[in-house]
């Protein structure tokens, strides 16, 4: 069966690889000419062999479900990549590492001067209101006045192709091994494409994350002892945790297996006794973190732990405190930081937002409900938001309420119609709309992965890409189209 791609169209949107004329895009060049020899059939027996590959591997996310609890499920990857050129690809990474430089000297500042605060260019309320401002870490100085070390940050193109910040995560992001997956698994099904195209390497994140990670090490050791510290085998990221000890060669703890001694240093406990770590990249969120200092409940992290950090005795990455500004509403400041702390204009632009806690842009939101996305300012994962343009009146009837009783809680913003990105589905291929999750990692210096986690929404029409709620993934490729 022959792909006509004339069939093809994404009217009013912003495709990925084919272009309004019908024509590959430059950077997709070599793909659409190689799935046009291959064939709509062959295509669908590759799909498979990449399911049964994804299986045999033990590539797995966890979705939490009310009646039946944790599901381990396969990870959803459609084998038609995702493609951006090279050129293009420079300016978002410079763009990434500006907002992220400029995020990690906003953090800092607001845990000591506060200058930005004093100035008004973001006002204290929004930070005395913060459920993630952390009392505890103000006047701590982590390793290089660096807060976020690992940052996710979403990016969506809209339909005029102009690539938008959708939001900053800073506190645990996760999905950069499905990145790392999703190319070997690729790699597999579509071999010979990768001898042809020019398509930059995705696999030496670990080595980038584990040398950033050694770097804020207290002692100055050869190898420092480095470890990830998870919440256990039912995190929904579980997969992850291990994927990366795995590939950077470090433990992977649990918070029974540390402990702070009396001299207020962190200690493992292994066969041969126990071992001093300096390095813990942690994937527990700040409130399960330390039952001294936070949630007294919590059995996840290590009594203590705050005070081996505070006084310098061991690195934490993320930095506590560093969910301050992973906060909707603060994002809505980030042009301003960047002009604020580099003097430049912002490379990536936010998604156009209004702030629900002024009560003028609040009675606009109010009256425009059915056109605009409501969403919680720290919420993830799709959750607890409102799709205008898919709601009921009811639906925008209760929603107001509650924007009513917290507006400081909620942020609104236009439907940003994604850009697409062939699938391929019963029916053939078809476009499924995408949004992208490069990784930035930050210290001594910048780096950010060639592409990130593309996540795809599998079902016709919709625009939820998470994979709790029924999204898949793609590759990403960074394509040199100047060889």
């Amino acid at each position: 069966m022959q792909i006509d791609w004339n069939d093809y169209s994404a009217p009013g949107l912003h495709d990925e690889l084919i272009g309004p004329g019908g024509g590959a895009r430059a950077a997709g060049r070599t793909l659409v000419r190689y799935l046009s020899e291959l064939g709509g059939e062959e295509i669908g027996v590759r799909q498979h062999a990449a399911e049964l590959a994804i299986k045999a591997m033990g590539i797995t996310f966890t979705v939490y479900h009310e009646q039946e609890g944790s599901i381990d499920r396969a990870w959803p990857l459609d084998i038609i990549p995702r493609t951006i050129s090279r050129k293009e690809w420079s300016r978002i990474e410079r763009g990434l590492a500006q907002r992220v430089t400029a995020l990690n000297l906003f953090i800092d500042d607001v845990y000591h001067e506060q200058r930005i605060l004093a100035d008004g260019i973001v006002p204290r309320e929004v930070i005395a209101s913060s459920r993630n401002f952390r009392p505890n870490c103000v006047g701590v100085r982590p390793p290089l006045k660096c807060w976020a070390h690992i940052c996710g940050t979403d990016l969506v193109r809209d339909k005029d192709g102009t690539v938008y910040v959708l939001e900053d995560n800073l506190r645990v992001p996760s999905g950069v091994s499905y990145m790392i997956e999703n190319r070997q698994v690729v790699k597999r099904v579509f071999p010979e494409v990768f001898g042809s195209a020019a398509i930059l390497p995705v696999d030496d994140y670990p080595s980038q994350l584990y040398d950033m990670l050694a770097a804020l090490s207290p002692r100055k050791q050869r190898r420092p002892e480095v470890v990830v510290l998870t919440p256990g085998i039912y995190n929904s990221a579980y997969f992850e945790h291990a994927f990366l000890a795995r590939q950077m060669g470090c433990e992977l703890v649990e918070g029974r297996d540390l402990t702070v001694h009396e001299d207020d240093c962190v200690y493992m406990h292994t066969v041969r006794g126990w071992t001093r770590v300096d390095v813990i990249y942690r994937r527990i969120d700040d409130d399960f973190l330390d039952p001294e200092v936070f949630r007294a409940d919590s059995t996840l992290g290590v009594r203590g732990l705050m005070r081996a950090w505070s006084q310098g005795n061991v690195a934490l990455a993320n930095a506590p405190g560093a969910g301050v500004a992973d906060d909707k509403l603060v994002y809505t400041y980030v042009p301003e930081m960047i002009r604020y702390y580099l003097d430049e204009e912002a490379i990536l632009p936010n998604v156009p937002s209004w702030r629900c806690g002024e009560p003028r842009q609040l009675e606009h939101v109010l009256t425009q409900l059915e056109s605009l996305v409501v969403k919680p300012v720290d919420g993830s994962g799709g959750y607890g938001m409102l799709m205008g343009p898919m709601s009921s009146q009811r639906e925008r009837s209760q929603f107001a309420i509650q924007l009513r009783a917290q507006p400081r809680g909620y942020i609104a913003q236009p439907v940003v119609t994604l850009s697409t990105v062939p699938t391929f589905t019963n029916g053939g291929l078809e476009p499924r709309h995408v949004d992208l999750r490069p990784f930035i990692l930050s210290g001594a210096k910048t780096y950010v992965t060639t592409g990130g986690l593309t996540r795809v929404a599998m079902r016709k029409g919709t625009l939820v890409v998470n994979s709790s709620q029924g999204g898949g993934s793609k590759d990403t490729w960074i394509v040199d189209t100047e060889q």
